[in-house]
């Protein structure tokens, strides 16, 4: 039974006016957030809003294609806030970044990522849409900081896995397209996810020492390898 508040039929506007009337107010918020990592760097903040703008331009079509509600609500202002701090941390990709300024605006990326969720079930406006959005900024926050730790030389090449399971499922499911299916939730998978994102976080760190370095990416490669594989394996043993 839809919720209160939830729409039938066609999508109408208000949601998808809403959603880009909060994302020039992201936009405009994000240079300033940039400007925190990296000063006047014109080619960084420039990089840092185009991938504010793909993200917009991602979700709005995913709003388009499905979403259950006549409002916003505020999860999804929240999801998008996580998005102009993850296009923030673009900054530093290309200009010397403020490192104590990434572990900042990544832990406040990350304590927002617990309270998108929260006012959704509180307002009643869980959707698939918001899960799916959720999601792309959890993806893509993990795959910036993890180009931000190897370019600062934290944890070795091996710290760019983890940024790519996400994007290597998702590839992986068009070649079988049983990987595709809906998975059941598990709490598991969010603890690994919270695992995966602290120690991409605590790999920002300026002078963390190489052994404690590699010691977090190895345990945060086997904690992603055990929450995969064993997704991978309910849907092997559910295919049609």
């Amino acid at each position: 039974m839809p919720g209160e508040g939830a729409v039938t039929g066609p999508l109408p506007a208000g949601p998808v006016v809403r959603l880009l009337a909060a994302s020039l107010g992201g936009a405009l918020i994000l240079p300033a957030a940039g400007y925190l990592l990296v000063g006047a760097a014109p080619g960084a903040l420039a990089l840092a809003m185009a991938g504010y703008l793909c993200g917009v331009m991602l979700v709005t079509a995913l709003m388009r294609r499905a979403y259950p509600f006549a409002d916003l609500g505020l999860g999804n202002v929240v999801t998008l806030a996580r998005l102009v701090l993850t296009s923030a941390l673009l900054a530093p990709l290309v200009a010397p970044g403020v490192r104590w300024g990434i572990v900042g605006l990544a832990l406040l990326a990350l304590f927002l990522d617990g309270v998108d969720g929260w006012l959704a079930r509180r307002q009643g406006r869980e959707s698939p849409f918001g899960a799916r959005f959720d999601m792309e900024v959890d993806a893509a926050f993990g795959l910036i900081l993890a180009a931000n730790a190897f370019l600062a030389g934290s944890g070795g090449p091996a710290v760019l896995l983890l940024g790519l399971p996400r994007y290597a499922f998702a590839a992986a499911a068009r070649a079988w397209p049983w990987l595709a299916r809906a998975l059941p939730e598990r709490t598991g998978r969010k603890v690994v996810c919270v695992v995966q994102l602290g120690a991409l976080i605590a790999l920002q760190l300026p002078a963390l020492p190489a052994p404690a370095a590699g010691a977090l990416v190895s345990a945060a490669l086997a904690a992603l390898s055990w929450s995969f594989g064993r997704d991978v394996l309910w849907l092997w043993r559910a295919r049609p």
